[in-house]
């Protein structure tokens, strides 16, 4: 079982922005989710963790090795999937997937060629893999960067926002094929979808301005909120007073009219009706409690 350690991890850009204060987390083998706002530092945890940038200050042990000491150790057992590929070269998936793979180091053209269609198949590439990925759709080179970062069978794998502008039936693909990935290694995945890290992930992070705020199982701590989320449609003044008086979780349109959602211990007042929390509503709470506590401290 693979196992990756994160302790006190800080890192300052030279503008002045703290993307990372003292980022400490115990990731097990499965697929864990990194949750969090733009901004929130996720990326550039990823890129620390794939050792693309350096830190400030803290370590990063793989199965007992220290990343950041031997970086050349954790390359060769890593599938990175970036948010952004930037502009593929006019040539088929296959070729693409063969240069890829030995650069990868894999030396051996029969090696090559048992990973590269294994990996076309296992992602439904197989019967486009004449085609040049620059034609791809957005799913298809999403599905298409999950083939590369599966070459060299990795033990550790970063996906970073890969589902962003999926339509719902990729989405469902990716999901389906990360869920499979997951049974072997460590799959890290950065995200501010909340449902993806609903469907998919054993354990999770929510990640704001550099700061872990909260770890754990996703049902365990949506458990934490049981009993205490209640909901009513209300006006638009109705939403303002609430804002004032109340802990609101979120608010959103239904239908025309505004749905609001509430922390309270019991009914916070006529027409609230008491709903199942569930993790958007953790997310949400969560990273007010961050807001109110910064207002309170300014």
């Amino acid at each position: 079982m693979h196992t990756l350690e994160i302790q006190h991890l800080s890192k300052t850009y030279p503008n002045g922005v703290q993307a990372l204060e003292e980022v400490t987390l115990s990731i097990p083998q499965g697929i864990f989710g990194l949750l969090g706002p733009n901004g929130a530092g996720k990326s550039t945890l990823m890129r620390t963790i794939a050792t693309l940038q350096p830190v400030d200050s803290g370590t990063i042990r793989f199965d007992g090795i220290d990343l950041l000491k031997q970086p050349k150790y954790i390359r060769k057992r890593l599938g990175y999937l970036p948010q952004e590929f930037g502009v593929y070269p006019n040539i088929s998936a296959e070729k693409l997937l063969d240069h890829l793979a030995m650069l990868k180091g894999i030396n051996s053209q029969k090696e090559r060629r048992e990973q590269v269609d294994g990996l076309l198949c296992q992602t439904h590439l197989y019967p486009h893999r004449n085609r040049a990925v620059s034609t791809f759709s957005g799913g298809m080179r999403q599905r298409f960067g999950i083939a590369q970062a599966l070459l060299g069978k990795p033990e550790l794998i970063i996906a970073d926002e890969p589902t962003a502008g999926l339509d719902p039936e990729e989405r469902n693909r990716f999901h389906n094929l990360l869920s499979e990935i997951g049974e072997r290694v460590i799959v890290i995945l950065s995200t501010h979808i909340v449902e993806d890290i609903q469907n998919l992930c054993s354990d999770m992070a929510i990640l704001k301005k550099g700061q872990v705020l909260k770890q754990g199982n996703p049902t365990a701590l949506v458990d934490q909120l049981q009993g205490q989320v209640w909901q009513k449609t209300v006006t638009k003044q109705e939403l303002e007073y609430y804002h004032q008086k109340k802990t609101v979780i979120s608010h959103r349109l239904n239908s025309g009219d505004t749905l609001l959602r509430i922390k309270a211990g019991r009914s916070p007042g006529e027409g609230f009706e008491p709903v199942e929390p569930d993790l958007e509503d953790l997310y949400f709470y969560t990273l007010q409690l961050t807001e109110t506590a910064t207002r309170q401290s300014s």
